[in-house]
């Protein structure tokens, strides 16, 4: 199985689904990690604010973030060779890459299709406004 790394933006947890005011894309995107990692995926996350060193330490990203700023992330590596860089990888492609069988997959949250009552409680997590994990 392939190694999926996801180099987050200096975010306010390690989800960046927290505080008031939660970008959808992140609610997506972390079901979708919840997902790949339910059906197997070997899946990790680094976030800029709470693992510097980790960015600094991968020679691809840090590479990455001399050209190109802080504007390049998120950056997903696979097998330790760059994948994406700049958004996040949707649910069929971290299907791909993880090999999931497509009997196991289940439609892609999208904002049309999130549950409110996810996106409140996503909201009203550990980062609730000044406050942050």
């Amino acid at each position: 199985m392939k190694k999926i790394q996801i180099f987050d933006p200096a975010l306010c947890c390690s989800s960046g689904v927290c505080g008031v005011d939660v970008d959808q894309a992140l609610v997506c995107f972390s079901a979708d990690v919840d997902w790949a990692k339910q059906n197997g995926a070997l899946l990790e996350r680094f976030n800029l604010a709470q693992q510097p060193i980790v960015f600094a330490e991968n020679a691809v990203v840090r590479g990455l973030l001399e050209r190109s700023g802080e504007s390049a992330l998120p950056v997903t590596l696979v097998d330790g060779e760059l994948a994406l860089a700049g958004r996040y990888p949707t649910r069929d492609e971290l299907t791909r890459w993880a090999a999931i069988t497509p009997a196991s997959t289940a439609p892609a949250p999208t904002a049309s299709n999130v549950p409110a009552a996810a996106s409140s409680a996503a909201a009203g997590s550990c980062c609730s406004g000044a406050r942050c994990c």
